[in-house]
């Protein structure tokens, strides 16, 4: 339920502090998701680094985040599909399906936003 309480410094940080909850979860809890961490640790800084310009940097770093962030949300959606229907469900699986799909379409947009801007640069 939506709250009316207003928002201030103590909210925020409470706010932040379930957050990093969520993140040591999902990196606890994940193979998928740490393997990704792993990759986003060595390709952000290369996006930084081999990107001209500002708009290239954006681009080069801005998938393998949003990558993170569906991670997040898939395996938000498989725990709670777990906890409500633990036996097989056609519908359980399709959202299954549907969030790793979601993972997938975004790593696809890693790998074409990296070969976009870096293959003509070497070729």
């Amino acid at each position: 339920m939506a709250t009316t309480v207003p928002r201030g410094p103590k909210q925020i940080f409470a706010a932040f502090q379930w957050s990093m909850k969520g993140l040591r979860a999902c990196f606890r809890h994940e193979a998928s998701f740490r393997l990704e961490v792993f990759l986003a640790v060595v390709i952000v800084p290369l996006g930084l680094w081999l990107g001209n310009g500002a708009v290239e940097k954006i681009l080069l770093i801005t998938f393998p985040i949003l990558v993170l962030s569906a991670e997040l949300l898939n395996s938000a959606i498989e725990a709670v599909v777990d906890k409500v229907s633990p036996e097989f469900h056609e519908l359980a699986g399709r959202a299954k399906d549907m969030g790793s799909a979601a993972v997938f379409l975004l790593l696809v947009m890693v790998a074409l936003t990296w070969a976009l801007i870096l293959v003509p640069r070497f070729f």
